[in-house]
């Protein structure tokens, strides 16, 4: 099974690099998620993006709607696609430790 080293801790990914149990997930683990998704640095503004994502998953137990993101961030779908490239869905609920979305290709 693929992985990923954080901070000496060896965690499972899916072969899509998705993490395999979200309670390992913490911000170290985001960072090093985000290299791969050509996110260099998390920024304040891509924290708010990932702590929504992440909080709204736990709640709910399925990801928000791009169009929910941008509402309750107040960012525009550009700026999220300009902080992560990969996308809001791929990217980002990525970073934030969660299961690949439905209906994400």
């Amino acid at each position: 099974m693929p992985s990923i080293v954080v901070n000496g801790n060896s965690l499972d990914t899916n072969d899509e690099g998705y993490l395999v149990n979200i309670d390992d997930w913490n911000p170290d683990v985001a960072l090093a998620l985000a290299a791969g998704e050509q996110v260099d640095d998390l920024t304040e503004d891509h924290w708010e993006v990932v702590n929504y994502i992440r909080d709204f998953y736990l709640e709910n137990k399925t990801a928000p709607m791009v169009r929910k993101i941008c509402k309750k961030t107040g960012f525009k779908l550009k700026q999220i696609y300009r902080f992560f490239p990969t996308g809001p869905a791929k990217g980002a609920a990525k970073i934030a430790g969660l299961p690949k979305p439905d209906g994400c290709v």
